[in-house]
């Protein structure tokens, strides 16, 4: 979910209206009511979120959206566009003023909102690697961090950026082998007690 019903609040104090699609919130753990309670518009139509200046929202436009984006609208959210042809073509069509989240940067060239992203996939990366490692799933067996008389796995992470650092960290938290590749000592430097780089 983007917005957080302390998110609105603040938006609501500033004198903006917002209009919260119904359920957006559920899994994140903000039923509608909060959002109610927060001061927004909570509506199941997606012509009357889409109607805003101002669309805020995780994942790229789906198909089904594309026709709501308009010139004069903004559009924050993570777009991924090198990957997602039809959505960049999209989004171009439309004329809507798109900001992705991956591409926002700080001075120092840092990319502050794609970090938690990179650090989930890199911790996830872990977990289904680990998964796939056992006989249901078709891997070898072999646990991850070993147990007393059996050597644990051993586990290469390639790249020891947000992604790989926190694979890395995961994989070393669960008693695994790690070794890091990178080509940046500094990164290496940085790793977590237990993974060797190289």
């Amino acid at each position: 979910m983007a917005l957080t019903p302390d998110t609105v609040r603040a938006l609501r104090t500033a004198g903006h209206a917002v209009c919260v699609e119904s359920g957006a919130g559920t899994r994140a753990g903000f039923p509608d009511g909060a959002y109610l309670a927060a001061g927004a518009e909570v509506s199941a139509n997606p012509d009357v979120v889409w109607d805003a200046d101002l669309v805020v929202k995780v994942k790229e436009p789906i198909a089904a959206e594309w026709h709501r984006m308009r010139a004069g609208q903004v559009l924050f959210t993570y777009l991924h566009l090198a990957a997602a042809v039809d959505v960049a073509e999209a989004v171009l069509a439309s004329g809507v003023t798109a900001f992705g989240y991956e591409t926002v940067q700080r001075s120092d060239g840092s990319l502050p909102l794609l970090a938690p992203m990179s650090a989930v996939a890199g911790r996830l990366a872990t977990q289904v690697g680990a998964q796939h490692l056992m006989t249901p799933f078709g891997g070898s067996g072999t646990l991850l961090g070993g147990i007393p008389n059996v050597d644990p796995a051993r586990v290469v992470v390639l790249g020891a950026g947000v992604a790989g650092s926190n694979a890395a960290d995961l994989a070393v938290g669960l008693h695994a082998d790690v070794t890091v590749l990178d080509i940046n000592p500094d990164r290496l430097a940085e790793l977590p007690a237990g993974a060797i780089g190289e």
